[in-house]
This record gives C-alpha cells, structure tokens and sequence, in this order.
C-alpha cells in the first residue's frame, strides 16, 4: 500500500480512507449496518451518540488505562477514545477493512488494530483496564454472548471496567411479541439479531464475573430524523437522505429497517450497561 498523505493510504486506486466493510456486496444481501455506512450513516449505535457519550462515562477513562475497544467499525466512538489519551488502545474488528480503517485513525505510540473476534481476541491476560463494544452482542446466540463476556473478564485485570451498548426489549413484552419482533429484525437487518431484556443484559454480565455499576435505556430512535441530525450534524444527514432517496433498492432496506425499529417502539429500546471485573 502506498501512502497518499500523512493519513491516507490507497489499496490500487480506492483509498483506504473511502473504503467500507462488506464492499462488493449488494445492497439487497449485506448486514444493515454496513448499508447504512455505505449511505452515510456513521453513527452506527442503537441509542445513538447519547448513550455512547453514557457509556464513556460510566468507563471513565483515564491517561493511565490500557482500553481495548471490540468491533470498532468505522471508528466514530475510537475517536471519542482516543481524545482523552489512554495509555494504551488496542481495537479487535473481524473485518479487515475495518482494521485498516480503524488501524488509520489509531497510529501511533501503543495504539493497534488486529483482525480477530470478540470471543477469542488474541490479547494477553489480566492486560487491560477497560473493555468494551457497542451494537455488538445483540447481533450474537446466547452461546456466543457468554463466551465473548467471558473473554472480556479474562483480559481486563481485577477492578477492570467494561461496558455494552446493545439493543433491548422493554419490560413486560410478551415472549410471542419478543418472536416476533425479533424476526422482523432478522429480516430487515440480515443480521442473527437477538436481543435481550435489561435484567436479562444485567444478569449476563453478572453470572459472568462482573459487578454492574450503572446502567441507562434510550428510545431505538437509529432513523428518525432528530436521532439521525444529532448523531450525524444537518449536512451529514442530508447526505444521508438524499442517498436514500436515489438509491431505490437501498431505500427499500432503510424503509424496512426503520419500520422494524419505530414500529416495535413499544417493544424495543437501547441499554447501556457498565460493570466491573470481581477479582
């Protein structure tokens, strides 16, 4: 790869910086998260740049901290990370698009990006301070969930701080609505999403070794308009509508993703939760 600039590298003629995970992949098959980076959205979190705002927060990270982040994406919350000068960041991402993306925005001193997964990342025991994904979980089984909270306890030392951002049910939600609902988000989004109800979130983290310390709910606002301005500015949502609009096959999958989401407000919501690692 030949560098372009001090911060842009090109893979033929396409820049690093230009390219998106699932590229070559049709609008009508890829995982709804990345069509909507592929129109614009960059945002890409249930309870938008509120909740993630929460989540930083409750983490507090602090100059001396070694912070792994899972499934960066296209790096909006690494960024957030990065300003307040951990000691260290290391993000995993599946994707390698992504890692080149996220491993961009990341150079420099005791800063990485690798290609792995959530449940087996590859890092060394006990050697972080705080762990954590957002609009990560929700997209595994039950399986996969504990083994990846497992992995979280295992590299983040005693004391370590981590924290979810996920999709949730509301209390009280049937379990033939959960079925329901949780098909339509299957198929709008072409994602195993499963989520969970916020006790259920709660107990994961705390049948897993973790201690929960503070936990937030946001209405699962992704495509509303005042969710779309807040997480991505005026210019950028315009961007975004007017992407969607001439983009018919795009369109229909923004359409149906939006009514999986706004049309089970009753039913749907984002959680933040955060917890520490019991020695």
């Amino acid at each position: 790869m030949d560098a372009t600039d001090g911060s842009t590298e090109t893979v033929g003629t396409i820049r690093t910086a230009d390219r998106l995970p699932a590229e070559g992949v049709d609008a009508d098959r890829m995982a709804g998260h990345w069509l909507l980076a592929r129109l614009g959205k960059r945002i890409l979190r249930p309870g938008g740049v509120e909740l993630t705002a929460k989540l930083l927060a409750a983490v507090d990270i602090k100059r001396g901290d070694d912070v792994v982040e899972l499934a960066p994406g296209l790096g909006a919350t690494t960024q957030l990370i990065l300003d307040r000068s951990p000691k260290s960041y290391r993000g995993v991402d599946r994707d390698p698009v992504a890692v080149e993306r996220v491993a961009m925005l990341a150079a420099g001193p005791n800063r990485s990006v690798v290609q792995g997964t959530a449940a087996d990342t590859g890092l060394d025991d006990e050697s972080a301070d705080v762990a954590f994904g957002e609009a990560y979980l929700t997209m595994q089984p039950t399986s996969q969930k504990e083994r990846i909270v497992a992995e979280l306890r295992r590299i983040l030392r005693p004391g370590g701080r981590m924290a979810i951002h996920e999709v949730a049910f509301r209390s009280g939600v049937s379990n033939a609505d959960r079925e329901r609902v949780t098909e339509e988000l299957r198929s709008a989004i072409k994602v195993h999403v499963s989520p969970l109800g916020e006790e259920e979130w709660k107990d994961l983290l705390s049948n897993n070794g973790f201690r929960v310390t503070a936990h937030e709910t946001a209405p699962l606002h992704l495509l509303e308009p005042r969710r779309l301005i807040a997480d991505e500015g005026m210019v950028g949502a315009a961007k975004f509508a007017l992407r969607v609009l001439s983009d018919s096959e795009a369109r229909s999958r923004v359409i149906s993703m939006r009514r999986a989401m706004s049309g089970n407000d009753d039913v749907l919501e984002a959680v933040m939760i955060s917890a520490e690692r019991v020695a």
